[in-house]
């Protein structure tokens, strides 16, 4: 949290904006949803969400392509565990079940990669379907769209960043129709919160 929070965000952005905090739970498993738009989203999130906040980490779910060398060793610092986006193992599933059980809070972003077009925002599946799973074993996951802006697409030296929260949302039990409108409610609501974002560091 020195490094990442103290030193490496404070010197590199002029200011960091933190929007919608209120929204954040302090107790019970909760999934984040952000939008995802740089690398330095895993450590905005942290700041805003984290242990000096909530009172406990952020837990990222992120590719196995991310884990490897150097980064892969810092990422695993950040509380980062991998996953085959394309071939999840039963592992993988249930480490993140087990901690959603545990009461964590766990980071997934549902675009599945970095993405800094401004188009409609299209995400996965495998967010609802781990809520879905933690709900099946009684667990009850409030799931929070966030959205991420920077002052520039590819954030620069002194600029702005802003992270914003949106209100929590409870995944359904499974069905086709049930699934689907919860993952157009949250593309619209990650979307809403990135404006709001945007908007704060001046690219609206």
């Amino acid at each position: 949290m020195v490094t990442t929070q103290d030193l490496v965000l404070r010197n590199f952005f002029r200011e960091r904006i933190v929007l919608g905090q209120e929204y954040l739970p302090k107790d019970g498993p909760v999934l984040l949803a952000p939008t995802h738009r740089a690398r330095w989203d895993a450590l905005m999130l942290p700041m805003a969400a984290g242990r000096r906040v909530t009172g406990r980490d952020c837990r990222f779910m992120v590719t196995v392509t991310e884990m490897k060398g150097l980064q892969g060793w810092f990422l695993h610092r950040l509380g980062c565990f991998p996953v085959d986006q394309s071939r999840p193992s039963l592992k993988a599933l249930r480490y993140s079940i087990d901690l959603m059980v545990d009461g964590q809070q766990l980071v997934v972003f549902p675009e599945g990669k970095i993405n800094r077009s401004r188009g409609p925002i299209t995400i996965q599946q495998g967010l609802a379907r781990l809520a879905q799973m933690a709900l099946r074993k009684g667990v009850n996951v409030q799931v929070v769209p966030v959205g991420l802006g920077y002052s520039e697409a590819i954030p620069e030296l002194f600029g702005k960043a802003a992270i914003c929260f949106s209100e929590p949302m409870t995944v359904p039990q499974f069905s086709r129709d049930g699934t689907r409108s919860f993952n157009n409610e949250l593309c619209e609501r990650m979307h809403a919160a990135e404006q709001a974002a945007l908007m704060a560091v001046g690219r609206y």
